[in-house]
């Protein structure tokens, strides 16, 4: 599949940096695309993603990014209350495919080469999901856009990301927080003191109701044993520190 294991070293023979991580998959909420609206895509924070995945290539990563709808569905919300649970999750699964080509123009802007890959069928915008196909892609350094959630409702994207990361054999799920250092030990809106938790297991997560992902992720999570790395996407040079080995906000981990 093209992995190196975690402890491999951060130089080459020529001495150009490298990462500590071979592949991996980025978590995007879709609030983290909309910058400082209530909802939409702001261009500005598309492109700053865009540049930290050019860096994380630069170093040799795979990249697979799965992308949650937030910013989308949150501008539909309305519509949505009192819907069928079906149907809305549906249309949420759709809106990650806009987000999803948003993403991959950016990151064609700044020079990379890039495959959505949808578990919806829309072949006019994007290929099916097939996992050889996404391995296959990663391996040539194409950076995979996921899209459309699992393809089926009742699942959320922090789901999609634990599984593609399991299906793609990814090292580690880095999950994006929206100008929140890592996991904190208390809701920051309702405890203005919250503070960070450098390190937990994924079942201390369970226990203690922290939002790091949803339960079905972290226990998918948990029993494969992938750790997830939480950082703050709004500070740039954090995915190059985090690839680089640098203890960057919360590890989520087995033991």
């Amino acid at each position: 599949m093209g992995s190196k294991p975690h402890g491999q070293d951060s130089s080459t023979d020529a001495g150009a940096p490298v990462s500590v991580y071979r592949r991996i998959i980025l978590k995007l909420s879709g609030e983290a695309l909309m910058g400082t609206g209530d909802y939409g895509i702001d261009p500005d924070r598309v492109t700053a993603v865009a540049r930290q995945v050019r860096h994380a290539t630069d170093l040799g990563v795979e990249v697979g990014i799965v992308v949650g709808a937030g910013n989308i569905f949150r501008g539909v919300s309305g519509t949505a209350a009192g819907m069928d649970r079906s149907t809305a999750d549906y249309m949420g699964m759709i809106a990650t495919v806009l987000n999803a080509l948003a993403i991959q123009d950016a990151l064609e802007k700044v020079g990379l080469t890039t495959r959505v890959q949808s578990a919806i069928a829309m072949q006019e915008v994007a290929e099916p999901y097939i996992r050889r196909r996404a391995m296959r892609h990663l391996e040539k350094q194409r950076v995979v856009i996921f899209a459309g959630g699992t393809g089926n409702p009742f699942f959320t994207t922090d789901t999609t990301a634990a599984l593609r990361a399991l299906e793609m054999g990814a090292e580690c799920i880095l999950m994006a927080k929206n100008n929140v250092d890592g996991v904190l030990d208390a809701d920051p809106r309702q405890v203005p003191d919250a503070r960070l938790i450098p390190a937990i297991t994924h079942m201390e997560a369970i226990e203690r109701g922290l939002r790091v992902m949803d339960t079905t992720a972290l226990t998918l999570c948990m029993d494969n044993r992938l750790p997830i790395l939480v950082f703050n996407m709004a500070d740039e040079s954090n995915i190059g520190r985090i690839l680089s080995g640098e203890h960057i906000g919360t590890r989520v981990i087995t033991e």
